[in-house]
């Protein structure tokens, strides 16, 4: 085992085939868990790849309910310590007050439970998140370039095979923000977290992710106003349930020249 860099590590592994058995190198991604502390006090554990830990806080607030704008931090910082797995975040007192009922009860829609059904995770999303309005259209053919750039930005992805990506565009199909992550809901709070602090989020409409599109990307995104949400395999029926309550477009990827759309089709042009 040899450390690579921020991102990944190499180890010696053995690749067997039809030839027989050779050692060899091969780069992993790197897990590591990050605490993100609200106001001194411990407020969520993730684990994700290093780097980035900054934005992927903002982001990580802005998907839970806790900022709806960069005003609403007082500081974003590492502990006293500079350690990088630990993220303090100071908000204004304002803002404190407005969410005191949601620091105090700590029962996120992000973070499921025993006895929780879809119909009120519904219910609980609608406390942060109102269904979009925006009208913005894309025709289809677009999609797979989108989906291209993708995997053409998945530098992780393709030295470790192990990687998630999350990638905005805005209305002229140029990239707002990209970022990769050993996990996909890191991934898009990464993204999301780069416009947000960077005051770029309202100009993004689209978004293209690496993996399925599960509930919590839908309230990740809804949070961050994106009406349109390409995936790469199948969303989850709840996902699907969510994104229509949310006035949301949700598609998928089926074969290189297919795509599957689940709801919201207005917003896809086809002709």
């Amino acid at each position: 085992m040899n450390g690579t860099g921020k991102h990944t590590i190499a180890y010696r592994v053995t690749r067997c085939g039809r030839e027989g058995c050779r050692t060899d190198s091969h780069e992993f991604i790197r897990e590591e868990p990050l605490l993100i502390r609200i106001d001194a006090k411990p407020y969520s554990v993730v684990m994700r790849t290093p780097g980035e830990e900054l934005i992927h806080a903002a982001g990580f607030c802005l998907g839970e309910g806790i900022a709806d704008s960069p005003d609403d931090f007082l500081t974003i910082g590492y502990c006293k310590d500079l350690d990088p797995n630990v993220v303090d975040i100071r908000l204004r007192p304002e803002r404190r007050e407005k969410i005191h009922d949601l620091l105090e009860r700590r029962s996120f829609v992000s973070q499921t439970s025993c006895g929780i059904c879809g119909k009120e995770m519904v219910k609980d999303l609608y406390q942060i998140v109102t269904p979009t309005e925006d009208p913005f259209r894309v025709h289809v053919d677009h999609i797979s370039d989108f989906v291209q750039r993708l995997s053409e930005n998945q530098v992780i992805h393709r030295r470790t095979r192990g990687a998630h990506a999350a990638m905005l565009m805005d209305r002229r199909r140029e990239v707002v923000s990209f970022a990769e992550d050993v996990g996909r809901h890191n991934a898009l709070d990464k993204a999301i977290g780069k416009a947000f602090v960077a005051r770029k989020l309202s100009e993004a409409v689209i978004l293209i992710l690496s993996s399925r599109i599960s509930y919590e990307m839908v309230q990740k995104a809804a949070r961050a106003r994106l009406p349109i949400m390409i995936g790469m395999s199948r969303p989850t029926a709840l996902a699907a349930e969510m994104g229509q309550a949310l006035n949301m477009t949700l598609a998928c990827t089926a074969r290189p020249s297919e795509l599957i759309v689940v709801c919201g089709g207005q917003r896809l042009v086809s002709e």
